[in-house]
């Protein structure tokens, strides 16, 4: 058994997390573009649009993570407005399975931050939202939502963004009626009155939230743990799970000794939302029956995630076990060339981050059955065009129905690794279908690269990738290659 195998194992027993969210849900707006100019009415950079993506911000993306870890019910209590934003968040959440019960106040809309992108740096940030605290028939109503949703949940999360959702009075209420069904209660704080949370089983403040709440430094580890007793004696809380950046994380209670978790970050691209990852991990776990250390690790890893990805980003399952298996690898094991192979999600993910660093992105498709010289020329060409390159491949279903029952010779598994040593190929994906159309809207390239053969208007997907202002390109052919007659060479 690996060192952290108990961890992998801990993983399917989230189908059967039932998690409550209470908070301030929001839409998170992120528009990307170029800055080449300077207008000529003022001394202010122009920003050039070229695409934007609304993700769920706050409880929002609180649940979202919470479903993406695969739990087996996601509930949300939250306000919106009466408007077109508080309709898309209602929407999303039914997209990702989350049931909502959102209450809609008239005399407030729905918070929506709006980040503007370019070179994968965010210039500015526009916010519009009402922080005043909800009415209390708006309070009332929430507190009876949580009251018939309490029996069948696991955990209560909430999630304080201090948009005025929750009030002093609906925190006493929702951690009172948590207690009297024995529901443990996680919290994500803001403010610096951390009193207010009183009752609650763990809360997860950041470095900074510590420092604030309690007028006492949180650098060393020695300080964290005295600042979180702090809070634990003063507030009447059971434990704290501190996020502490590049320090990782610790974990203080008041009956056993603090542990401190390293860090767990391959990269950082964008911190939006990490501090929601977190606490969707971590009460995913608690609420699957996981111990409070090994969900702070799996928070820990899944936090380590959701940084190297591109805006309020969400993590799944077996990308957290992918992390715990290759942190058992040695040094000399090399570079794990499976990391290239991904599935639908994870290249969407990939593609708005390179997106996001202002870099192009190819794609090619085909059976790619045994690899041969045309092969390497066609995906040298291709590259060659942008600067990551995404191939995708038939599954070995979808050739057989293309090309008979006596292929693929090399099972997807196969060919999928084979494409994955070569440099110049950056992501790989095996399809289903009988076309690549699919994929290619996760994608969203800016080339589609293929065989010059064919005609402009007999490629597969021309339509599509016109539609976005993308291109096709035809790659010279090597005469003489083809699987096809080498499979007849091979049988004589």
């Amino acid at each position: 058994m690996t060192e952290h195998q108990y961890l992998i194992e801990s993983l399917p027993q989230f189908k059967t997390a039932r998690v409550l969210c209470i908070g301030d849900v929001m839409m998170d707006r992120f528009v990307y573009g170029s800055v080449e100019r300077i207008s000529p009415e003022a001394p202010i950079p122009v920003f050039l649009v070229d695409n934007e993506k609304h993700m769920l911000g706050g409880a929002g993306n609180v649940v979202a993570n919470i479903a993406a870890l695969g739990a087996g019910e996601t509930t949300l209590l939250a306000v919106t407005g009466d408007d077109i934003n508080g309709r898309e968040v209602a929407a999303q959440l039914a997209s990702i399975g989350v049931k909502a019960a959102l209450a809609t106040a008239n005399d407030r809309f729905t918070t929506v931050k709006s980040r503007f992108v370019s070179g994968g740096q965010q210039m500015l940030r526009v916010d519009r939202e009402k922080s005043q605290a909800i009415g209390k028939d708006v309070e009332a109503a929430l507190l009876a939502s949580a009251e018939a949703a309490m029996a069948d949940c696991g955990v209560v999360v909430l999630s304080d963004y201090n948009k005025g959702v929750l009030t002093d009075s609906l925190i006493a209420g929702i951690i009172a009626i948590a207690q009297k069904h024995g529901k443990p209660v996680v919290v994500d704080p803001k403010g610096t009155n951390f009193a207010r949370y009183r009752g609650a089983t763990v809360i997860t403040p950041n470095r900074k939230e510590l420092e604030t709440a309690t007028g006492m430094k949180a650098a060393s580890d020695d300080d964290v743990r005295a600042a979180a007793m702090k809070i634990i004696i003063d507030c009447g809380v059971d434990a704290v799970l501190a996020t502490r950046s590049k320090d990782g994380m610790s974990l203080v209670s008041a009956d056993k000794p603090p542990v401190h978790i390293p860090a767990n970050v391959r990269e950082v691209f964008d911190v939006s939302g990490a501090g929601d990852t977190v606490i969707a991990a971590f009460a995913t776990a608690i609420a699957a029956g996981v111990p409070m250390l090994a969900a702070a690790e799996i928070a820990n890893i899944a936090a380590g995630i959701v940084v190297g990805k591109i805006g309020t980003a969400t993590t799944r399952p077996e990308e957290i076990i992918d992390v715990i298996r290759s942190s058992q690898m040695s040094p000399a094991a090399g570079y794990d060339i499976t990391a290239k192979i991904m599935n639908r999600a994870a290249i969407s993910e990939a593609a708005d981050k390179q997106r996001a660093l202002g870099r192009k992105i190819g794609f090619t498709n085909g059976c790619f059955d045994l690899l041969h010289p045309g092969h390497l020329s066609t995906l040298a060409q291709a590259k060659a065009t942008c600067d990551y390159l995404v191939v995708a491949i038939n599954s070995d279903a979808s050739v057989k129905r293309l090309k008979g029952p006596t292929r693929p010779v090399q099972d997807e598994h196969a060919r999928s690794l084979i494409l994955s040593a070569l440099g110049m190929v950056d992501a790989v994906i095996v399809y289903d279908e009988d076309t690549p159309i699919e994929t290619l809207k996760a994608v969203k390239p800016d080339f589609l690269i293929k065989g010059g053969q064919y005609k402009l208007e007999e490629v597969v997907g021309y339509d599509l990738i016109t539609s976005w202002g993308g291109q096709v390109v035809r790659a010279d052919m090597e005469d003489g290659f083809s699987t096809t007659n080498t499979i007849a060479k091979m049988a004589g």
